[in-house]
């Protein structure tokens, strides 16, 4: 009867295991290629500069900013309350789905490809 138990146990530990890394795989963002995040950025470019606020805020410098922290920018209250810092994975989570992370945003535009959200935050990233 031990012997059932003991091997009971050690599958259910293996099983577990392998399901927190699956969970952790299906949650890292892919790497991304800057040169094909520039060529996507420019769907972003409706709303959004590199060195000019314009419907969006301007986006050098913005890995490492905190959300809503451009002095001349008029962010919406929800996203300047956020207290969000814009990391790699913080912006995978936006470009997700803003509405969802910060609800009551400006921004309702989302990218559903993982790869494509790499990609655009790998070029954000060389914009300093």
């Amino acid at each position: 009867m031990q012997r059932i138990s003991l091997a009971t146990t050690t599958t259910a530990g293996i099983l577990t295991a392998a399901f927190a890394s699956a969970l952790a795989l299906a949650q890292t963002p892919p790497e991304g290629d800057p040169v094909h995040g520039k060529a996507l950025y420019q769907s972003c470019a409706a709303c959004h500069s590199i060195d000019e606020n314009d419907l969006g805020p301007k986006h050098r410098g913005v890995v490492g900013r905190r959300a809503g922290s451009i002095e001349d920018y008029a962010y919406s209250r929800a996203l300047k309350n956020s207290d969000l810092t814009w990391d790699k994975t913080m912006l995978d989570r936006w470009l997700t789905n803003p509405s969802a992370l910060v609800p009551g945003t400006k921004m309702y535009f989302k990218i559903d490809d993982p790869q494509k959200r790499a990609d655009i935050i790998a070029y954000l990233e060389q914009l300093k």
